[in-house]
């Protein structure tokens, strides 16, 4: 029997990726590969990336659900070819997907169908509610008043001059850690040497 390859993936460095971790844990996943990005598009997804390459004959792939492999049909039907011209299988243990037998293999198609099926109904949907938005100049003004805010650097710094910590900080302007995080790095690799 070959060895389970665990894959996880958020779409935002926001997001918490242990509930992910933990159903791929639960199952026995020798290694699990994580990452941080959007899953509309394979490219630049180096962590899948290396899953796959370690994935070799008589081995599975494991996600927690479709759509954190991808979320176009092509993509889909494209990882599904190279998983199994490698040899391997793909399970996906909220659908109950197996590709090791004939009725997963199948059952992956009609799910890969309906993921597809769900972007294009919802990307429809957003832009409908943009036209509407778009068409009432008042409503426009309400919903789109421009780009998001920056995160104002100097105040992060200030306070962290004060003595006070990441998680304080975030809370005081109202913004994520990473974020924090990220200004303190930059802050800490501009800084003289």
């Amino acid at each position: 029997m070959g060895r389970k390859i665990g894959y996880a993936r958020v779409s935002s460095v926001d997001q918490d990726l242990s509930i992910q971790k933990a159903a791929l844990t639960a199952d026995a996943c020798d290694i699990v590969f994580e990452e941080k990005i959007t899953g509309t598009k394979r490219a630049g997804r180096e962590q899948l990336d290396l899953a796959l390459k370690v994935l070799s004959k008589g081995d599975t792939l494991v996600v927690t659900r479709l759509d954190r492999l991808g979320r176009s049909l092509r993509d889909l039907a494209n990882l599904a070819h190279e998983i199994e011209a490698k040899g391997a299988a793909l399970r996906v243990l909220e659908q109950s997907v197996d590709t090791s037998t004939s009725a997963g293999k199948a059952f992956f198609g009609m799910l890969a169908v309906f993921a597809q099926f769900e972007t294009d109904v919802r990307r429809e949907r957003q832009a409908e509610g943009i036209l509407k938005i778009m068409a009432d100049p008042k409503k426009r003004r309400e919903k789109y008043p421009g780009g998001k805010p920056r995160i104002d650097r100097k105040q992060i710094l200030n306070l962290r001059a004060k003595g006070f910590g990441p998680s304080a900080i975030a809370n005081e302007m109202g913004i994520s850690r990473m974020s924090v995080y990220r200004v303190l790095g930059e802050a800490e690799s501009d800084a003289p040497r």
